[in-house]
């Protein structure tokens, strides 16, 4: 009887492991077009995206325009937000690219942003200092961009706090 259950909470402890299971960057490497920042956030890009709170209602849209520039591997990107209830935000990056690897920081950025690209993917993660309005609460954002065409990138974000999700970024970007 004893061995059954063991056996039982074995598998129902493989079932719920498997389930934690998540995606690697690596897993896009042959994924083409190849996404590297420099070139991709060189010059202006545009986009436009929402939040989403945890149940899938969209809360807040924005615009963002971009400013990119870079100098050998050292980049800025200058973000523009204009959001749906009237607020603006800006936000620069300050970006060293090493390799397929990047480290970002920004003002609002808690420490170093840390990401790897592999194929047409990059994972960004980072945590984020919210503006005292919205609480003033550091968030882990686990950021996804995906190339789709040489103008063309999707990013999605997941915020969390204490590993519960508290909010889902979408953004779409397009160079000029």
């Amino acid at each position: 009887m004893i061995r059954k259950f063991c056996i039982l909470v074995a598998s129902a402890a493989a079932i719920l492991l498997n389930g934690c299971a998540s995606v690697a960057v690596t897993d896009y490497a042959k994924e083409t077009p190849k996404l590297d920042l420099s070139t991709y956030f060189n010059g202006k890009v545009d986009g436009w995206g929402m939040v989403q709170d945890r149940s899938g209602k969209v809360i807040r849209r924005m615009v963002v325009e971009m400013d990119c520039k870079w100098n050998g591997n050292e980049g800025t990107l200058d973000e523009s937000f204009q959001w749906s209830d009237g607020k603006t935000e800006k936000r620069v990056w300050k970006i060293t690219k090493q390799g397929d690897r990047y480290i970002g920081r920004a003002g609002d950025v808690v420490g170093e942003a840390q990401g790897e690209a592999s194929g047409n993917t990059l994972r960004w993660n980072y945590t984020l200092a919210l503006p005292e309005e919205q609480g003033g609460y550091h968030m882990s954002m686990d950021d996804w961009m995906w190339k789709i065409d040489d103008k063309t990138l999707a990013n999605r974000t997941t915020m969390t706090k204490f590993g519960l999700e508290f909010a889902q970024i979408s953004i779409f970007f397009r160079k000029r």
